[in-house]
């Protein structure tokens, strides 16, 4: 999968070359291209930006320069995404839909924004990371290629995906690992007992209890079977 990435701060992705999206790059499972839009300003002093017509604060963007830089990605196909405060918000769903397309083109808006025609003509889809505002689209752009790879065959396996929050619309399961025994609290019994029909039971109760003590507006979302109402109808406090 290819991410082509127009951003006035490049530098800013040096992030995305470690860990698991860095190895997935490595193994080419997915491609990361920066194209700086500063690159295209036709302004000796590479300025990019100018002040609103009507007045207010801050400075916008050009629409000319994300225009050219845009154009300078040969593929036209690629869905193009704008990351804005404006946008709707990123879930799991959306997230597993974008892993369908083979090309991502990323827009990284800053200071006050961008030239609203420029976007009209190249954007397909306005997408935020939340209800707030950040100094510019680079953070959340991050967000989105992190989320989005980790669906892309061979960067993790099948069974992390399918089994973390918000896969199935619950949360997850609480993990461990050794010690057996931490600060006198040990590990659930049933994780070292070998049973694996009582440990895959054990977590999806716990998976249950989980949303619904810190998420329950979740449940209000799901058709859930007969079996997992029966647990969810008697948590009791001490499960909370």
């Amino acid at each position: 999968m290819k991410f082509d990435i127009l951003t006035l701060f490049p530098e800013m992705f040096e992030a995305l070359s470690k860990s698991i999206i860095g190895k997935a790059q490595e193994k080419a499972l997915i491609e990361i291209n920066l194209i700086n839009i500063r690159d295209f300003s036709k302004n000796k002093h590479k300025k990019v930006d100018d002040t609103p017509y009507g007045g207010g604060a801050g400075m916008v963007i050009n629409p000319t320069v994300v225009y050219d830089a845009y154009s300078s990605i040969e593929d036209k196909n690629a869905k193009v995404i704008y990351m804005s405060p404006q946008g709707k918000v990123l879930n799991q769903e959306k997230v597993k839909d974008l892993s369908k397309e083979k090309h991502l083109i990323i827009l990284c808006g800053h200071y006050e924004g961008i030239d609203q025609r420029v976007l009209d003509e190249i954007v397909d889809e306005e997408i935020s990371i939340g209800d707030y505002v950040l100094t510019g689209g680079e953070i959340p752009a991050m967000v989105l290629i992190d989320s989005v790879s980790r669906y892309v065959d061979g960067v993790i396996t099948n069974d992390s995906t399918f089994e973390e929050s918000f896969s199935e619309g619950l949360l997850e399961y609480p993990q461990y690992t050794r010690p057996e025994t931490f600060n006198n609290k040990k590990v659930p019994d049933v994780l070292i007992s070998g049973n694996h029909q009582n440990i895959r039971k054990w977590r999806r109760e716990q998976s249950l209890i989980n949303t619904y003590k810190k998420r329950p507006e979740l449940l209000n979302n799901l058709n859930l079977p007969e079996e997992d109402l029966k647990i969810l109808k008697n948590i009791n406090k001490e499960d909370l």
